[in-house]
């Protein structure tokens, strides 16, 4: 089952809040590399799904904008960590949205066709090898606010993607 994309002009009260709150927010500031708009006058991917439950969208959206724009984990590690979810999950538009990202963050390409084959890219640095490790099993160098950060992006992610698998949210088209 797709959802269908909804139209700002079809929204409600309560919908046009949390579309305005996502765009406004800071995945609507500045260069990205995520799709927000659908084209139609919606939200693309994720975000559209979230306009269908408005208290839910609230609230995932916040976590995803704290995981993404407000925790300490590392750019590198963040996006490696996404795309992890994204190869276990099979989901196209969190790898589409997020490849770019992460080459900006500085993975290689070598780095990233490994994590879409789900095979271990072989960090050199440790606290990048700990995390891939972490998103495939547990480690301990990362401290507890990372590990905590780290496994409630994972957390979300797989939300987004087992969403996105339900309602068949291509990937977006570039």
């Amino acid at each position: 089952m797709r959802l269908a994309v909804l139209s700002s002009d079809e929204m409600t009260s309560e919908q046009k809040d949390l579309y305005r709150e996502i765009l406004n927010g800071p995945r609507g500031q500045g260069p990205r590399a995520v799709l927000l708009a659908s084209g139609a006058g919606g939200l693309a991917g994720p975000f559209n799904a979230m306009l269908y439950a408005p208290p839910a969208g609230h609230a995932l959206q916040e976590l995803g904008a704290a995981i993404r724009f407000r925790t300490e984990l590392a750019p590198r590690i963040r996006e490696m960590a996404i795309l992890v979810v994204a190869q276990a999950w099979d989901s196209a538009y969190e790898r589409a949205s997020h490849e770019p990202i992460g080459r900006q963050a500085g993975l290689t390409e070598e780095e990233i066709q490994a994590l879409r084959a789900g095979a271990d890219p072989g960090f050199a640095d440790k606290h990048e090898q700990a995390a891939y490790s972490v998103m495939r099993a547990a480690a301990a160098v990362l401290g507890e606010r990372a590990l905590v950060e780290l496994s409630t992006l994972a957390g979300y992610y797989a939300t987004l993607a087992l969403q996105m698998r339900i309602f068949r949210v291509p990937a977006p088209v570039a």
